[in-house]
């Protein structure tokens, strides 16, 4: 996989920090999709941790997802990921098809901001080896 074939982030619904509260769940894990509005950062041709947390473009976060299950099957990473909860998509049912467990997020996520997003969000795990 190549970060090569990823659009750089272009939406600005792309660009929204994670709500405090998640980020201090996972304090210490490595990030490979930082907020960064100027988007200088390819996470997915970097190498992953054990423990990543990723709140990858809405936009686009299937190439995110391939990667975090390729992560988590060849390198036996434990990655969560922060993302629209849409089971209607491609990407909900590859989670769904590796394993991931899906954790609701009660209430609708302000990134940082006074308003809420205007749709639900889930926390999807793939849980590696320890």
């Amino acid at each position: 996989m190549s970060g090569s074939d990823y659009p750089k982030r272009h939406l600005s619904s792309d660009n929204y920090r994670t709500d405090t509260w998640i980020q201090k769940i996972f304090t210490g894990w490595h990030d490979p999709c930082p907020y960064d509005p100027d988007w200088e950062i390819d996470g997915l041709v970097i190498d992953w941790n054990k423990r990543t947390f990723v709140n990858p473009p809405y936009s686009n976060p299937l190439p995110w997802i391939e990667k975090a299950i390729y992560e988590n099957k060849f390198n036996g990473s434990t990655v969560a990921l922060l993302l629209k909860h849409d089971s209607s998509t491609k990407w909900y049912r590859m989670l769904h098809e590796a394993g991931a467990k899906f954790l609701l997020v009660n209430g609708r996520l302000k990134h940082q901001t006074r308003t809420g997003a205007a749709f639900p969000s889930v926390i999807a795990v793939l849980e590696g080896e320890d």
